[in-house]
């Protein structure tokens, strides 16, 4: 019986397996870069909410983000803040907003309003506010300008590199407890020099914040 297929496709058989290798590697490449890229952290992502809140609005009138935010110094959760809060204004300011209108019946009802979490972490990642605050790192660092967003979004990636860069050299980002909620915070041109001094005076061990236990437990 006379040879079916020609000598050449040895050769395209050969081809055909190392190709099945060479696009796998370049599938694994672009995964790894993709992992390390801001859009599976959703950065810029603002997902609408139940009711038209306004950070730009509130910041202005020097509104303190703990009077929303209690729990953001003392725990590992910043909170939602529950209805009371939001009426405590509303009870006598625009009581007849159309868009606060699930405002008042969630204060009626004591059904409270469910949010949109928009900085969200894997949940194979500890976070920790409190500690993130007595250190020096400001609202502002992760959340971005919040003073200027009538919508929340998010700014940053939120990715393991990200955080790491932070706890690496958290000297360019900490600044001084009086500001730590300082929605307009800027670092100052000696911001590596104050930085260095802060990281002695809040005892932060630079050397141990890159270990893996650190965020994963």
């Amino acid at each position: 019986m006379g040879q079916l297929f020609p000598r050449s496709a040895n050769l395209l058989a050969r081809l055909s397996v190392y190709g099945i290798f060479v696009v796998a590697a370049l599938g694994l490449i672009g995964l790894l870069i993709y992992s390390r890229s801001p859009y599976p952290a959703f950065a810029h992502h603002s997902p609408e909410q139940p009711v038209p809140f306004s950070h730009a609005l509130h910041i202005g009138l020097k509104i303190d983000c703990r009077y929303c935010h209690t729990s953001v110094a003392t725990s590992s959760f910043a909170g939602f803040p529950p209805t009371q809060t939001c009426m405590t204004c509303h009870s006598v300011i625009r009581t007849d907003s159309q868009n606060l209108a699930p405002v008042r019946e969630s204060y009626q009802t004591g059904n409270p309003i469910t949010w949109n979490r928009v900085n969200n972490l894997a949940d194979f990642v500890y976070f920790n506010h409190s500690i993130h605050v007595a250190k020096g790192v400001g609202c502002s660092t992760c959340h971005g300008q919040v003073s200027q967003m009538n919508r929340l979004e998010q700014v940053v990636p939120l990715t393991m590199g990200w955080c790491l860069d932070c706890h690496r050299a958290p000297e360019k980002y900490i600044r001084t407890q009086s500001e730590v909620y300082n929605p307009e915070w800027q670092p100052p041109a000696d911001q590596l020099a104050q930085g260095r001094q802060l990281v002695q005076d809040y005892h932060i061990e630079v050397s141990k914040l890159d270990k893996c236990s650190i965020c994963h437990r």
